[in-house]
Formats: structure tokens, C-alpha cells, sequence
């Protein structure tokens, strides 16, 4: 899937240094300069700038940015010069910082990493905090979420392209009966006792059924199962996680289903809601647009055009401003 970031033709490491240095040198930043070169370079590219701006001006290129500019805009150009596994690794960090863990943020990146990726993070969380990702994790969330994000953070979905159609069937059954059809039909013999410790150990069988296999599954291969729980269930799998869940864990179970559906379009569902009402949450249209910008942001851009009528570059240049939003609207094109 194409992004709108693409290598330069013309790439000329040491001209670009220059041009950077130049935009930074004397009384004054020429921020159009900077935009022009970050926002127009791979991000293999931009890497290649860290590295060579340091050798010719004995000079770290973020240190010098973040002399000359500040807030967003700062915040951005930061993102931009980092790997892909080290810009995660710190928004994780982000996510879990301070009173209070960012829940969205923490599910958006597991469930829109595959398995290569995850450990490239757990790896890069490693090497950049000297601290274990999987056992923040634990520290910074509870109860049947924390089990999800674990699942999550373990790296070992099938990536098979193989659909193997009964066990989806069965997948399908195994869903229907822990969550919808979980009491049965014979409320006169139940197979627990009434009452709250019944209800408590059919919930756990229904979240750990769920996790088991959204968890696990290839991508292709849930594909089938949804559609084969919507003809046992009646309804579709979103409904009924819906009705039976809510919170963090309701929030981590439609980010997995979204995601397997749609790829574009769960992401232009979660930069819509960076932008709607009132204030931007910067932190996750940054997220999305650096991580996504090689990867798939044109299939976003276009599912972001048909869901809400006006495209992302309009609600970008609305919800925004200044120079982080002109180097924004140079990521999208």
C-alpha cells in the first residue's frame, strides 16, 4: 500500500545538511527550509541526515532543532528523525507516563504492528529506556485489559495466508457461545450458580474466548470468522462486543476488529477523532501521520474523503496552524 512520503530522486545527503544548517545558522529560523527537506525525504533518508549533519558540523541535528523551535511544530520535526521502532518505542513511553495511562494510544500501535514490528519496538523500548516494555506494561494497566495488551505485545499472530473455512466456523461458534448465547436456552439447570459469581465466571469465559482468538488468528483468517459470526449471531461481531463489553476493554476488541477489516479506514476513524470537536489531540495526529506516511496514508487519505465528505488535508489546514501545520499538510500532499 503506497504512502505520500517517497524517496527523493534527487537526494543529495550533503546539500541537505547544508540547506538545514543554513535554515538554522544567525538571527532567525527559515522554517520553510527545514519543512522543504523534512517533509519531502524518506524516512531512510532523513536518518541519513542525523548521521551526516553530525560528521560535517560536529553537531547533533535534533539538539539544533530543538534550540531554534518549539511546541508542535518542534515536537513533529523530533518524530520525523527517529526510526520507525524508536518513534513507537517513545510514544508507548508517552502513552504510559504520568497519572494515568493512554489507553488508545497504547492499543493503536499493537494492533497496527505485525509481528516483525512488535519485537523491533520491544527491542527499541529496550535500548532506548533501559526498561522492558511488557513489564511497564503490567505496572501501568489492569484487569482483563492488561491480558489483551499482553497478548497483543507477545508477537506471535499467525501471518499465514492459509483459511482453514471449518475452523473459522468453529471460531465463529466458540465467539457466539461466550458472548450472545452465553446463557443458553435453559435458565431452569444453569451450569453455574445464579446470581453475580455466575454472571462474573461466564463474563471471564467470554473476554478470555475473545482474546484467545482475536489475539491469535491471522488477519485473513478472522476476516472469515466475522463473517461467519454475523450469519450465526445475526449481527455483526462490533454490536456484540458493544453490548457485552465496555471501557478499555470494549476500546481494545473494536481496534482489533477495525483494524483487520479495514486497515485505512480504522486510521482515518482515529485521526477524524484527533480533530472533532473541540481542541486537536496532537499527540495522535502526529502518531499517525509520521508512522503511516510510507506505509499507507493514501488508502487512509481516500477512506478519510468517503467517511466525513471533506478530506483530511481540510481538516488538517481547519484544526490546525502555523508551521506544524504546514509541515502536516506537507506529509499529506
Amino acid at each position: 500500500m503506497p504512502g505520500t512520503i517517497t524517496p527523493a530522486t534527487d537526494f543529495n545527503v550533503e546539500k541537505d545538511c547544508q540547506e538545514l544548517r543554513t535554515a538554522m545558522k544567525g538571527l532567525g529560523t527559515n522554517e520553510a527550509k527545514i519543512i522543504n527537506v523534512l517533509g519531502n525525504r524518506s524516512r531512510d533518508q532523513r536518518l541519513e541526515i542525523v548521521v551526516k549533519f553530525k560528521t560535517m558540523f560536529g553537531k547533533d541535528l535534533i539538539a539544533e532543532l530543538k534550540s531554534e523551535l518549539s511546541a508542535n511544530f518542534l515536537r513533529l520535526c523530533k518524530c520525523m528523525l527517529l526510526s520507525i521502532p524508536q518513534f513507537l518505542a517513545k510514544e508507548l513511553k508517552r502513552a504510559m507516563k504520568g497519572s494515568g495511562t493512554d489507553e488508545r494510544a497504547l492499543v493503536e500501535i499493537l494492533v497496527g504492528l505485525d509481528n516483525k514490528g512488535i519485537v523491533a519496538v520491544k527491542r527499541a523500548y529496550k535500548s532506548t529506556f533501559e526498561a522492558d516494555l511488557e513489564r511497564e506494561i503490567v505496572s501501568e494497566t489492569s484487569g482483563d485489559f492488561k491480558r489483551l495488551a499482553l497478548s497483543l505485545l507477545q508477537g506471535h499472530r499467525d501471518e499465514s495466508e492459509t483459511v482453514d473455512k471449518e475452523l473459522a466456523k468453529e471460531d465463529a461458534m466458540d465467539l457466539f457461545n461466550a458472548g450472545v448465547n452465553r446463557f443458553g436456552t435453559d435458565e431452569s439447570n444453569p451450569p453455574f450458580p445464579v446470581g453475580v459469581f455466575r454472571n462474573t465466571l461466564l463474563t471471564r469465559r467470554y473476554e478470555e474466548t475473545f482474546n484467545s482468538i482475536l489475539c491469535s488468528r491471522s488477519y485473513r483468517h478472522l476476516k472469515m470468522v466475522f463473517a461467519e459470526y454475523k450469519l450465526v449471531a445475526g449481527e455483526d461481531i462490533e454490536k456484540s462486543i458493544r453490548s457485552e463489553m465496555s471501557g478499555e476493554l470494549e476500546l481494545g476488541f473494536i481496534s482489533i476488529v477495525k483494524r483487520i477489516k479495514n486497515t485505512p479506514t480504522y486510521f482515518a476513524e482515529e485521526l477524524y477523532k484527533s480533530m472533532k470537536g473541540l481542541g486537536t489531540d496532537d499527540d495522535q495526529l502526529v502518531r499517525i501521520l509520521v508512522w503511516r506516511s510510507e506505509i499507507d496514508l493514501v488508502e487512509i487519505k481516500g477512506a478519510f474523503e468517503s467517511l466525513y465528505g471533506k478530506s483530511l488535508k481540510e481538516y488538517i489546514r481547519e484544526d490546525t496552524s502555523g508551521d506544524f501545520r504546514s509541515l502536516l499538510l506537507t506529509i499529506v500532499k
